[in-house]
């Protein structure tokens, strides 16, 4: 399947800059406060890191705000709505989003884009083959359609009995697929619009 041309992807990464740079000035305060009482919170340091796959497959690390505190019995990478990692202002933060605000910084510095697939750990889009490698010819999005398609998929898997294997089988089948419904007929004004969609809910 075909990628983004060069013209493409230079109007898509001129937009990831702009926005980035504008995100940044005007919520840097933001991040700085929900990093400090995070830290209060979860008794460490605020700032949440992980592997993620990127664009071409290489491997990059990832900043949210940290909203979890650790557990020893619960080891997996799947969250849903009423797992006992998150704190009470944790599940604030996720709610409003504003534990995303540092990706701004991934997507300054290229690691990241605005509109894309979701950057997953290892073990999902590391094992992506036929059609669906054309996921890792961009870089991975903030939001997208997959995104906002499941926006409610927190709560979605506190319903499942075995949340890992309804999310391996069932939700990322169907990720992969919007993913490359989007990237077949990108156009920048269809990054504008999506990223309208996540502003106003």
């Amino acid at each position: 399947m075909k990628t983004l041309n060069r013209v493409q992807g230079i109007q898509k990464r001129g937009l990831d800059i702009s926005l980035a740079l504008l995100g940044l000035i005007l919520t840097g305060w933001l991040i700085a406060l929900a990093y400090l009482i995070s830290s209060f919170d979860t008794r460490s340091h605020g700032l949440f890191t992980q592997q993620r796959v990127g664009m071409g497959g290489r491997i990059f690390t990832l900043y949210k705000i940290k909203t979890m505190r650790p557990s020893q019995h619960i080891q997996t990478t799947v969250t849903t709505a009423n797992d006992p990692r998150i704190t009470c202002i944790g599940h604030f933060l996720r709610k409003s989003k504003i534990d995303e605000l540092p990706q701004l910084w991934n997507v300054l510095i290229g690691d990241m884009s605005f509109v894309g697939p979701r950057p997953d750990v290892p073990g999902f889009a590391d094992r992506l083959n036929g059609e669906a490698l054309v996921i890792l010819s961009v870089r991975p999005g903030i939001t997208g359609p997959a995104t906002l398609h499941f926006r409610y998929e927190e709560d979605l898997l506190a319903t499942q009995s075995d949340p890992d294997t309804y999310n391996r089988f069932v939700l990322y089948p169907e990720k992969v697929r919007l993913n490359i419904e989007y990237l077949r007929d990108w156009c920048l004004k269809k990054d504008i619009q999506l990223i309208w969609k996540t502003l106003v809910g």
